[in-house]
C-alpha cells in the first residue's frame, strides 16, 4: 500500500514567492510516495497551471517508479524544477551531490496532457535505482533508464503496451552497432548509450524469461541490485551489478550477455526478438499477437508485479 502525503507550502495559483526585499525565492513542497520523502523547489517564475499539477505530476511519477521496484529507490530526494518558455518537459538530469535529486526544467506553458504523458521524470527517478558504475558504463545507466521508464508506465496504466513496443520497434535500430564500433564498454555514442543499453536490456529480459520459465524478468534482477545497493548512492563494479542480478533471477544471462557484448560489436537480432515477443510489424504498424508462448512472455514483461 502506497503512503502518499503533502506537505502544502504553496502560495495561491499564480502567485510569486518573494522575500521581504522583493526577490523571488523559491516555491517548496515535500510529497511523500512509499515512505520516501521528494522534497520540491519549483523556480518561482509564473506557470499556466497551478503548481499543485506539477505536485501531481511528481506523485504520479514516484508511483510508477515504486511500482516497478516495489519502493521508491532513495528514501528521500530533492527535485529542483526551473521553468523556460514554452511547453513540455525539456530535460532532466540525475545526480548524487550532496544528496540524491533531480533537476527539471519544464515550459511555463506545460499542461496537464503533457504532464500526464511524460516520460523524462520517470527516467531520471529510475537512474536513482541504479549503483554508480563508472563513465565506461554510462549505456548500462541510460539503457537501463530508457528500457525501464516505458515498462513501468505500462505497468502502472500510464501508457500503452502498443505505444511502447511501436516505439521499441522504431527507436532500438538507433542502438544497433555501426562501422568501427567496438563494444558497449567502448563506443559511447548517443545511440549506442541510450538505445543500445535498451536492446541489451531487453535482451536480457527476454531471456531470462525464457530461461525461468516465464517466473523471473529483469525487472526481479533490478530490484535485487536495489535492495543490496541501495542505489546511486552507492558505487559497484559492473560485474557486481550482474551477478546481484544473475542470482536473483537463477540465471547467468546478464554476465554472459556483457562479456558477449562488452568488447565487440555484437548485438541481438532485433527481428529475432520481436518474433520471440510475438510482435508482428505491417507497413511499419506494430501488432501484438494473442494466445501464443511468445505472446505470455510479453505480457509478463509489462505486467504489474507485487512488490
Amino acid at each position: 500500500m502506497l503512503l502518499i502525503a503533502f506537505a502544502w507550502a504553496f502560495p495561491s495559483s499564480g502567485a510569486r514567492s518573494s522575500d521581504a526585499a522583493g526577490a523571488r525565492i523559491p516555491i517548496e513542497n515535500d510529497v511523500i510516495v512509499a515512505g520516501a520523502r521528494l522534497h520540491v523547489r519549483l523556480d518561482p517564475a509564473s506557470l499556466e497551471l497551478p503548481p499543485d499539477e506539477i505536485i501531481e505530476w511528481v506523485r504520479r511519477s514516484a508511483k510508477i517508479v515504486v511500482g516497478y521496484y516495489g519502493r521508491f529507490p532513495v528514501p528521500s530526494a530533492e527535485l529542483r524544477i526551473t521553468t523556460v518558455d514554452g511547453h513540455g518537459v525539456r530535460h532532466g538530469q540525475a545526480f548524487v551531490a550532496p544528496e540524491p535529486g533531480i533537476r527539471l526544467t519544464v515550459g511555463r506553458e506545460v499542461t496537464r496532457s503533457e504532464l500526464f504523458a511524460d516520460w523524462v521524470l520517470v527516467h531520471e527517478m529510475t537512474h536513482l535505482a541504479l549503483p554508480e558504475v563508472g563513465e565506461a558504463h554510462a549505456w548500462l545507466a541510460e539503457g537501463l533508464a530508457t528500457y525501464v521508464e516505458g515498462i513501468a508506465r505500462v505497468q502502472a496504466g500510464n501508457l500503452d503496451a502498443r505505444e511502447l513496443w511501436q516505439e521499441d520497434v522504431e527507436a532500438m535500430p538507433k542502438g544497433m552497432p555501426a562501422a568501427g564500433d567496438q563494444g558497449l564498454d567502448h563506443t559511447h555514442t548517443w545511440g549506442r548509450t541510450y538505445w543500445g543499453g535498451a536492446v541489451f536490456c531487453l535482451a536480457a529480459d527476454v531471456a531470462i524469461h525464457e530461461r525461468s520459465g516465464n517466473r523471473r524478468g529483469l525487472q526481479d534482477a533490478l530490484r535485487a541490485v536495489l535492495g543490496d545497493s541501495g542505489g546511486m548512492g552507492s558505487r559497484w563494479a559492473i560485474e557486481r551489478v550482474f551477478e546481484t542480478g544473475d542470482a536473483a533471477t537463477g540465471t547467468s544471462v546478464l554476465v554472459e550477455s556483457y562479456r558477449a557484448m562488452r568488447d565487440t560489436p555484437s548485438a541481438p537480432s532485433l527481428a529475432s526478438l520481436w518474433d520471440r515477443l510475438g510482435i508482428r510489424i505491417h507497413d511499419g504498424a506494430v501488432q501484438l499477437e494473442t494466445g501464443t508462448p511468445q505472446a505470455a512472455i510479453r505480457d509478463a514483461i509489462v505486467a504489474p508485479r507485487r512488490p
